[in-house]
């Protein structure tokens, strides 16, 4: 097959909008170490117990900043939660991708609020800071019906301290069209009291438009924990080719994860974050995210 690797460059866009989050200037001060520490995994129901395979078995990650990834914090109608996210590189330096289930709750319910990144936390300690978002991307499809397809978003990011995310944790690059069958780090957060895990397993197809990663360990906070192909254990970065999220909104028990396969749909609206960032648009993601069956 074919591949099309999305590179980091100032490409044009279709029309596109972006979301302003609400609640941003009181995200900080809403996250003290207890909340952040008694924040629950991002699930929609309780994962099923099952037998984990012992040729795939997580391990603590180690210097995880280093992975670009952070836990992603937020609020909603159901109570405080936390997904992971990563830095994905973008002209701006302020980009990540996540699950679009962890900033979007789907059925026309809207984004959620008090949203932040702490990168590399661990145990209540934010080390490289906590940042706040500008703007929140998500398909229209996922957006207004939940289209478990359409469950990518992406988070441009607030500058903190003067400095933009990727100048300080650097980013991995997008992947999209690539196939179904890879090798993969995939690094999340469990829970939100210790370090975070990271297993490395090849993957499968699950339908046409979904991936599947087995291994043990990944619980509803490893929501949008990025599958990361050719990862260079000298320059720490590599290809994302998925999130977990997607089918069953990444998977119902915590041995097998789902991703939605990156495509042009993910391209369109990556494209429509880089256009929102230059042209400083504060409108919902809409247009032009469509899925060519």
């Amino acid at each position: 097959m074919a591949a099309a690797v999305m590179l980091a460059t100032g490409c044009a866009a279709g029309p596109g909008h972006g979301h302003h989050p609400r609640g941003v200037a009181g995200a900080l001060p809403f996250w003290n170490r207890s909340r952040l520490l008694a924040a629950a995994p991002f699930l929609t129901g309780p994962k099923r117990a099952d037998k984990p395979d012992p040729a795939a078995s997580p391990h603590t990650a180690a210097g995880v900043s280093s992975l670009k990834v952070g836990a992603l914090f937020e609020h909603s109608a159901s109570g405080n939660h936390f997904c992971t996210a990563s830095v994905v590189a973008s002209p701006s330096k302020d980009l990540l991708v996540t699950a679009a289930h962890c900033i979007n709750s789907g059925d026309g319910k809207g984004y959620n609020s008090d949203i932040v990144f702490i990168p590399g936390y661990r145990d209540g300690q934010e080390p490289y800071g906590a940042w706040t978002p500008a703007r929140l991307f998500v398909a229209p499809q996922w957006a207004s019906s939940a289209d478990p397809d359409y469950d990518v978003g992406f988070v441009a990011l607030q500058p903190h301290d003067g400095e933009n995310i990727q100048d300080v944790l650097g980013a991995n690059r997008l992947g999209t069209d690539l196939g179904y069958r890879y090798l993969v780090h995939v690094t999340g957060y469990p829970d939100s009291a210790n370090t975070p895990i990271t297993c490395v397993n090849w993957t499968s197809e699950q339908s046409s438009t979904q991936l599947q990663f087995d291994c043990s360990g990944y619980t509803g906070g490893t929501s949008g924990s990025p599958w990361v192909i050719h990862f260079s254990s000298l320059s720490r970065t590599g290809t994302i080719v998925g999130v977990i999220g997607g089918y069953e909104q990444g998977g119902d028990t915590p041995s097998v994860s789902y991703s939605v396969r990156l495509d042009a749909a993910t391209l369109r609206l990556y494209q429509q974050a880089l256009a929102a960032e230059n042209t400083g648009s504060q409108q919902v993601t809409a247009k032009n995210a469509g899925r060519q069956r």
